[in-house]
């Protein structure tokens, strides 16, 4: 499989680059609409894509180079071909949601609320940019017999696809992308039908991606390891544990709390 979509004399332009730059602008457009039926500005909006992928991709290059450092020491030059691949989306959701966090509190917007906003749009982007990963022939499962994938509900392409170097191997890429994109439907239903309480979708978010990506992460044959440890399964614990508490946690009524306090002082 070519990964180079175009070559314009020394220019070549990468499918995984192309892919990405598609999540991007579908992700972006969910936003916009998400963003508009909670009355926030565009400006705001537009600052917040520009801005917040440029961290988004840092952090994700940052987190997959650190966790495969002695290779990049030996190759540094490779640290800025992100177009071979090498984006840890856990990297990207932290580094994302730290800028988030400042951009919020600078636009005096509750933190939760704004990454409600963007969840839906979050995980479209992600099941759209594991694709680039087809293309590249990587994040993929262990070998694997080709009657095995032929009686799975994948299509023909995939399992073609994914015989590297006369071998078959799970598509655990577009497991994965399957899933976000049942995820960005519950998200967006649960949205119009359920009357969430402010984080609420950010941990339903958080608890769905975290099942699939431990589930798949076993599978994974090239996962970023800490010593015997698959780094991507631990983040995945933490942020389900997360999206559990932002799920469940009972939010304070402050003016209940100080009309109490008041009716104390009355009566004192």
């Amino acid at each position: 499989m070519n990964p180079i979509a175009l070559s314009l004399g020394p220019i070549k332009i990468y499918w995984y680059s192309i892919i990405i730059l598609l999540a991007i602008i579908t992700g972006s457009a969910v936003l916009f609409k998400q963003a508009k039926q909670q009355n926030i500005k565009e400006e705001i909006i537009t600052n917040l894509i520009f801005y917040g992928v440029l961290w988004g991709i840092l952090g994700a290059r940052i987190y997959y180079v650190l966790f495969n450092l002695n290779y990049y020491i030996k190759n540094p030059i490779e640290i800025v071909e992100i177009y071979n691949g090498g984006l840890a989306i856990h990297g990207g959701i932290i580094a994302g949601a730290i800028f988030f966090i400042y951009y919020s509190r600078k636009n005096k917007i509750n933190f939760l609320k704004m990454f409600d906003i963007a969840a839906p749009a979050l995980i479209l982007g992600q099941a759209i940019g594991r694709w680039g990963n087809f293309i590249n022939q990587e994040a993929h499962g262990p070998e694997v017999l080709k009657q095995t994938l032929e009686n799975l509900p994948i299509p023909d392409f995939v399992i073609k696809g994914m015989k590297i170097n006369g071998t078959y191997y799970h598509p655990t890429f577009y497991y994965e992308s399957v899933w976000n994109f049942l995820g960005f439907i519950l998200l967006i239903v649960l949205r119009k039908k359920l009357n969430l309480k402010t984080g609420q979708l950010t941990g339903i978010y958080f608890v769905w991606y975290s099942i699939a990506r431990f589930l798949i992460e076993s599978l994974r044959t090239d996962s970023l390891m800490l010593g015997p440890i698959k780094v991507a399964q631990v983040v995945s614990v933490i942020l389900f544990l997360l999206g559990l508490y932002l799920i469940l946690r009972k939010k304070k009524d402050t003016r209940t709390n100080r009309n109490k306090e008041r009716d104390d002082i009355n009566e004192n």
